[in-house]
């Protein structure tokens, strides 16, 4: 008999747009729904530093279903804020057309020096995503944890797949998002690292350098967080329905809690260079679930979509431990229905108007709250 597993406790963020229902346009003044939603939300909710983007975060949550009342809740609240100022919210990973040129950057020192050090760079990083945090006993366990489940952070991304536009052009990317991120410094998949020494060594040695102030301005794709004992998964575009976050959310969690059972028993992953699962990962910001991914192992490509049941088998046996069964399920749903990619596509290729694009993210953003 498997001992019991951990709590594995979730946090989940989700960043939105701030959108003007008439024009289908980014609105750059969400600081009304900041100051209203402090009121409310308290730390729950930030800013970000474009004035058209609202982030807001859960408490940490004990479970799925707990997670899942918060970002229903979360996502209610925001949406009558937005309300109040005449304005919708949104969720893709970017706007179908509007221009980050057209917004402002919200007036604040940290936010100032990151413009003034990475200049364009960070002007156009007008894209939104998803983060979520998995709780972890010890940074020791989140590192060797962190280090496994990398290779399979390309199958996760393609479900999120949500950006296919860009300043009112097809990209032919389902994820545009990550192709805009990666102008950053320190983005992509992370290095394997040997030991919680060798990654704190590394922080360390770019904070002494100036390089950055502290080991939040470390972007990438999957991060130990270097102030909670999380594990970080932060690949995702923010995808349109909470029924979507929320399957993700569940699916990180039981890899989390798989490979934490793998590693108790002795048991590893193979270790892939980040050489090699970065083509996976370009193939999931090109095709989405629609194209193939490498199986390193069987050295062919197969298949996204049969990759990813694999990994939903891979998991299968802490579903029902984590009680996430129901939540997991939905990713046959993303499977069946396409990604919100897809979707947005769908609906271009069915009306040529961009606008039309825009109301229907808006229509799946708000869906059941």
């Amino acid at each position: 008999m498997a001992e019991k597993l951990p709590a594995f406790t979730l946090g989940i963020e989700e960043e939105f747009q701030i959108i003007d229902p008439v024009t289908g346009e980014l609105h750059s003044h969400m600081h009304k729904i900041i100051e209203n939603g402090k009121v409310i939300l308290k730390e729950q909710v930030k800013v970000e530093m474009h004035q058209s983007v609202v982030e807001v975060g859960t408490n940490i949550c004990k479970n799925i279903q707990e997670a899942r009342q918060e970002v229903t809740y979360l996502r209610g609240m925001i949406a009558e804020l937005a309300d109040k100022q005449g304005l919708v919210i949104g969720a893709a990973g970017t706007h179908p057309f509007s221009r980050w040129q057209d917004q402002l950057i919200t007036d604040h020192p940290r936010y100032e020096e990151i413009v003034n050090e990475l200049q364009e760079a960070a002007r156009s990083n007008l894209i939104f995503g998803l983060h979520v945090h998995v709780g972890v006993e010890s940074r020791k366990i989140g590192l060797h944890i962190m280090n496994a489940v990398r290779y399979l952070l390309p199958h996760i991304f393609s479900l999120s797949t949500n950006s296919p536009f860009w300043e009112g052009r097809n990209t032919g990317f389902k994820s545009f998002r990550v192709k805009v991120f990666e102008r950053f410094p320190r983005t992509g998949l992370p290095e394997n690292f040997s030991s919680v020494s060798d990654y704190d060594n590394y922080i360390d040695l770019l904070i002494k350098t100036g390089c950055i102030d502290n080991g939040k301005k470390i972007w990438w794709d999957l991060r130990l967080h270097p102030f909670f004992e999380t594990i970080e998964f932060r690949i995702c575009d923010i995808p349109m329905l909470v029924d979507e976050t929320i399957a993700l959310a569940a699916l990180m969690q039981a890899l989390v809690a798989k490979t934490y059972r793998l590693m108790k028993s002795n048991l590893a992953f193979r270790d892939y260079s980040r050489a090699l699962i970065t083509e996976n990962r370009w193939r999931a910001s090109r095709y989405g679930i629609e194209g193939e991914m490498i199986d390193f192992g069987k050295e062919e490509a197969l298949d996204t979509k049969k990759l990813i049941m694999e990994l939903l088998d891979f998991v299968d046996d802490v579903v029902d431990e984590l009680g996430s069964r129901e939540e997991i399920s939905r990713i046959h749903d993303i499977l069946r229905n396409g990604t919100g990619a897809d979707r947005q596509l769908k609906v271009y290729e069915e009306t040529k108007d961009l606008k039309k694009v825009v109301d229907y993210i808006v229509q799946q953003t708000n869906q059941g709250l």
